[in-house]
């Protein structure tokens, strides 16, 4: 049986075996399209290719793509969990040509790879294809050999000219075609009819991959033009193709999530749950939420209120409810990273990140504190039965308790309870409309100010005395005054705190006076000249007119500083190394560190990193002073300086000269370059196509990462009685000892089962002129029980063979029929009657199928019934 991994390694493998060049997932989070929320497809990296505004170094290419499905309160995510292949977070394998092949190697490479390569038997596929695609008919017909009746041409069946399941547009104009599904038919123990007929809709026919092929130019006035290039575009679920390749009609039950699920019972139940149910809908749940909580913040999104930020929380705290309704009391969710990260890591090793985990538990704290007073409110209006929940509690809920509605319809969902939806929109409208009125001014944070501008002082002190509230923010709206407890937005007439500006963060601190302590998280511009600080009131009261003493805090300011500085460097330090065509692509700095995104079309190679990290060392030794001249903006243009992506700006500007790079920047720095102290790599990966990121830190940061790389170097020699500069060797050696004996214990493994089947087969009797064996098989492996039922018919020459295991509460069926008896019975309707009797479920072919559920509360009696069952059959 293949595993998830094996399957996404084979298919890469398998398309690189065909020319075509593997390239790397690019992130959720699209870099380059405002037109989506998140990546959802695997061609939307190659939308430009596709449209012609973007080339590249090959013509094929095939992917493995992370895409993430939720958006909006009218999707699918209510069905994430109660449904057999519904999931927020998931893997496209596809693969696509760019004017290169067309119609028949994509047909005919999909064909080898599923039948060839992965074993599908040809008798169990069907395939649909544009009712007016003759040439994909043949092909199919004709040279890859699928009988008519298996083929379903589908017509515009979705009410006008081209607007059909088989045929693809990527808007209303542009490139466009017919396209071709491939489906798997479970069988007929399974409820459904085949695509095209009016039942599809059941589980029996399943699509496993979508072949597109773009054929045409549609104009604005609807009419085809053959494109001169025709591409192709295909896409295959992996989870979904995991399920037919695994035996098994839930996406739950691939080996994947099956994982995931043992580790969210695992952690629920650490958290205070009992008992819990590790096939109930709400493990479902968490189990797919925290993949793509996991994935979205690895992207670099954090939960917040609009946008991506809010989708995110409104996953994660979906799957945090769930954990609550399982008993779960502690923190459990963020837990889970590590688990996905264990199962992931390999291909994904951005979801190894600490960060992730971080970011989890503080939004699991955070939602904690406000779930049980939720729930009670939302309780409290259900208590009399109603069948609707009132717009004005929805929304309550979700302003106050910060609820995401969809999260309030799914509780009541499960107690039968609809949500105004109306009614919640129009009391989000009218607090729009409140928020509108109050100013003239809309700001891109939504605040609203027509006072005087901050007067920045942070670039010469971090300490300012007699700052004046100027403005105070509550919930959004303007306020007078503010008391303990109180999360405020506060503008001053003057400020030491840098605003978050050209890929710095904002900087945190104190604003006191004798009676109040404002404890600033961040600092952002309302508009160009305005400061917002996001503070928090500790104690006190804060009102219009009063008067602040300002403190930055001083080791973030610094650490920040350090990070910034060396980002130009850095900087300078890439286009040497890499090339003049590297120009900066994004940027993040805190006290951290720093990421730095840039265009390059290729990963760095450990020479380079090294070559980068000399350059800037040796800058960061020479402790040359760092120089900064305000000049306008046109008369900087005339120097050396280079403008930098993320940065916006005015008549005036910055020029900074540290260390041998000269850039406009706006930031705050180090006065000398040796301030920086040490300057470390820590990652280097591509984030979207010919953009790479790479991620440092310097100073104290620096040390402790080499501290930890250090300690873990001494671990493992310690672990294998090696001197530190042996690890390597030794560490190889040893994976190459167990790859060797696992190699051998599998011969063995086979060769157990295949003289374990020997010494049963005399147990077989004679029904009707053929071999009949029922029996129970121990100390055999799962896995092996198909190996002893091939041996055994070898052996019987003409035989029904049905073998069971018994082990740890789970009981797993194999049977075999010779293809001379298949006509009085078949292994499938076998391993239907074995499993039904134990709550199971399984299938295969007419000569062999498996299949598996709970042991058995007296096996004698169930093999007797099998045998009966069986003798029956073949008399």
């Amino acid at each position: 049986m293949f595993t998830a991994s094996e399957i996404r390694s084979t298919f890469l493998k398998f398309m690189e075996s065909k020319g075509h060049t593997i390239v790397a997932s690019s992130p959720v989070v699209p870099g380059d399209d405002p037109t989506l929320l998140f990546t959802n497809a695997g061609m939307n990296q190659f939308k430009d290719v596709f449209l012609g505004f973007d080339k590249r170094p090959y013509k094929r290419a095939t992917t493995s793509q992370k895409c993430v499905r939720a958006g909006g309160k009218h999707n699918d995510l209510e069905n994430v969990g109660y449904t057999a292949r519904h999931h927020t977070f998931f893997e496209m394998l596809g693969n696509f040509s760019f004017g290169d092949y067309f119609k028949r190697d994509a047909i005919k490479n999909a064909w080898e790879l599923l039948t060839q390569h992965f074993m599908l038997p040809p008798e169990k596929l069907w395939v649909t294809v544009y009712a007016e695609d003759d040439e994909a008919y043949d092909i199919w017909n004709k040279e890859v050999g699928v009988p008519a009746e298996r083929i379903v041409r589908i017509g515009d069946n979705k009410g006008a000219r081209y607007a059909s399941d088989n045929f693809w547009m990527m808007g209303d104009t542009g490139p466009c075609g017919p396209c071709s599904e491939i489906f798997y038919d479970h069988g007929e123990d399974v409820a459904g009819g085949p695509p095209g007929s009016p039942d599809e809709d059941g589980d029996r026919y399943i699509e496993i991959w979508n072949l597109v092929f773009m054929q045409f130019n549609r104009d604005e006035k609807g009419e085809m033009h053959p494109l001169p290039r025709p591409s192709v575009d295909t896409g295959m679920g992996l989870e979904r193709i995991s399920a037919v390749l695994q035996h098994v009609h839930s996406n739950y039950d691939i080996d994947l999530f099956q994982n995931l699920m043992r580790a969210v019972v695992k952690a629920v139940e650490e958290a205070g749950g009992e008992n819990v149910d590790p096939n109930s809908p709400s493990v479902k749940v968490i189990a797919d939420h925290i993949r793509a909580c996991t994935f979205i913040i690895a992207d670099g999104i954090l939960p917040g209120n609009e946008g991506r930020s809010y989708v995110l929380r409104r996953i994660a705290r979906r799957g945090m409810r769930h954990g609550f309704k399982l008993g779960a009391r502690d923190l459990f969710f963020s837990k889970l990273v590590k688990a996905v990260a264990k199962e992931m890591g390999d291909q994904y090793p951005e979801t190894r990140n600490p960060h992730i985990e971080e970011v989890l538990r503080q939004e699991e704290v955070r939602f904690s504190q406000t779930l049980a007073k939720g729930l009670d409110i939302l309780n409290e209006a259900l208590a009399d039965g109603t069948k609707v929940l009132g717009g004005d509690v929805a929304f309550k809920l979700h302003d106050t308790y910060g609820f995401p509605v969809d999260l309030t319809a799914d509780v009541c969902r499960e107690r039968g309870v609809t949500v105004d939806f109306e009614g919640f929109d129009a009391a989000m409208e009218k607090q729009r409309e409140k928020a509108r009125a109050t100013g003239k001014f809309k700001m891109a944070q939504g605040l609203e100010y027509e006072g005087s501008p901050t007067e920045f002082l942070g670039y010469e002190t971090l300490a300012v005395h007699a700052c004046r509230v100027e403005a105070i923010y509550k919930d959004g709206e303007p306020v007078k005054d503010a008391d303990a407890g109180d999360e405020v937005v506060v503008v001053f007439d003057k400020t030491p705190f840098y605003a978050e500006s050209g890929g710095q963060m904002g900087d945190k601190g104190v604003f006191k006076n004798n009676t109040t302590i404002l404890k600033v998280d961040d600092t952002f511009k309302i508009k160009a000249d305005v400061f917002g600080h996001m503070s928090y009131v500790a104690e006190g009261s804060v009102k219009v007119g009063d008067l602040f003493s300002a403190k930055v805090d001083e080791e973030n300011r610094e650490a920040t500083a350090r990070n910034h500085s060396v980002t130009h460097l850095m900087h300078k330090a890439l286009r040497e190394v890499l090339g003049q065509h590297v120009q900066q692509r994004g940027s993040m700095v805190n006290g951290d560190r720093t990421r730095f995104d840039f265009v390059h079309t290729s990963p760095m190679t450990a020479e380079q990193i090294c070559e980068v990290e000399d350059i800037v060392n040796k800058e960061i030794l020479r402790n040359t002073a760092t120089h900064v001249r305000v000049m306008p903006l046109d008369e900087a243009k005339k120097t050396e300086a280079v403008m930098l992506f993320g940065e916006k700006y005015g008549e005036n500007v910055r020029v900074l000269n540290i260390g041998s790079s000269c850039e406009l920047c706006g930031g705050t720095h180090v006065q000398r370059t040796g301030d920086i102290g040490m300057f470390k790599i820590v990652s280097e990966s591509g984030i979207s196509a010919g953009v790479r990121r790479v991620e440092a830190v310097t100073g104290m940061s620096a040390l402790r990462y080499t501290q930890k790389q250090e300690a873990i170097i001494h671990e493992v020699a310690e672990e294998f009685k090696a001197p530190t500069d042996e690890v390597v060797s030794k560490v190889v050696e040893t994976v190459d000892h167990l790859k060797r004996a696992e190699k051998e214990l599998d011969t063995i493994k086979v060769q157990l089962a295949q003289a374990g089947a020997s010494s049963v087969a005399a147990k077989a009797e004679d029904i009707g002129g053929a071999k009949l064996l029922v029996t129970e098989m121990k100390g055999v492996e799962t896995k092996a029980l198909r190996d002893s039922v091939d041996s055994l018919k070898d052996q019987l020459k003409s035989a029904a063979v049905v073998l069971v295991k018994v082990e740890d509460g789970k009981a797993s069926i194999a049977v075999g029929v010779t293809k001379d008896l298949v006509s009085k019975v078949k292994a499938g309707d076998v391993v239907k009657f074995i499993a039904e009797k134990l709550g199971g479920k399984g299938g295969g072919r007419p000569d062999f199928a498996q299949g598996g559920g709970n042991a058995p509360a007296d096996l004698s009696a169930l093999l007797a019934q099998t045998k009966a069952f069986v003798a029956e059959k073949l008399q």
